[in-house]
């Protein structure tokens, strides 16, 4: 199996380029002790990671207040509180997993146009990618906050698709989720599934991906 015909590869980003759990977990604790919440631990975390930043919310006040002190918390500042802290520190132990850098930049020597599609809110990416060192290989990014819909929704490949003058037949979304691999699906996209991410503590073959991939850096013998 190859898929050199392909054009336009489009990437997640949490959990498939970057490893951002620690910087994450800082941020909702941040926003937990606030509200004089017990703390979450980075593999409590994990698992609520991956629809975006509301529900990542959601879920860590969910996982530690009780039942009394639930009454008193108006989401959306709890959120607005999140959002703060994470933006005050939102590469600061974020990394890029083995293989990433060298994979991206073989890649972008074959001349494949390379994009990303995160539910990570937009404002959140450049930064990253900046700090990171690896914006220069990517031509356009989306987040959660783009378009009107977002993973598991076909809408943000499709958009990408279009945007980057490519079909859907030449290109192919990489991703640790199954929100990844089920857009994939609704856009009639191949994908391509890595294990090493946070999928919900799911296995990402599960959602029938085109093809599985335990590193990044295995991407180089099909491109």
């Amino acid at each position: 199996m190859n898929f050199t015909d392909k054009e336009l590869i489009i990437f997640d980003f949490d959990g498939t380029l970057i490893n951002s759990i620690p910087d994450l977990t800082l941020a909702i604790n941040n926003m937990l002790a606030h509200y004089n919440l017990s703390p979450l631990t980075i593999e409590q975390v994990t698992p609520f990671i991956g629809n975006g930043a509301k529900p990542l919310v959601k879920r860590a006040l969910e996982a530690s207040q009780t039942q009394e002190k639930a009454n008193g918390i108006e989401f959306n500042e709890a959120f607005d509180i999140y959002l703060s802290a994470y933006e005050k520190i939102t590469c600061q132990d974020t990394f890029l997993y083995e293989g990433v850098e060298s994979t991206l930049e073989h890649l972008f020597e074959k001349g494949y146009k390379l994009a990303i599609c995160t539910n990570k809110p937009y404002k959140f990416i450049e930064p990253i990618l900046e700090t990171l060192q690896i914006k220069k290989y990517f031509k356009l990014w989306i987040g959660e906050d783009s378009l009107p819909e977002k993973k598991p929704n076909a809408l943000p490949l499709v958009h990408l698709v279009e945007a980057m003058d490519a079909t859907i037949e030449k290109s192919i979304m990489i991703g640790d989720s199954k929100n990844d691999i089920l857009a994939a699906h609704n856009a009639k996209m191949e994908s391509i599934g890595v294990s090493y991410g946070y999928n919900y503590n799911e296995n990402i073959a599960d959602y029938n991906p085109t093809l599985v991939v335990d590193h990044f850096a295995e991407l180089q013998r099909y491109f």
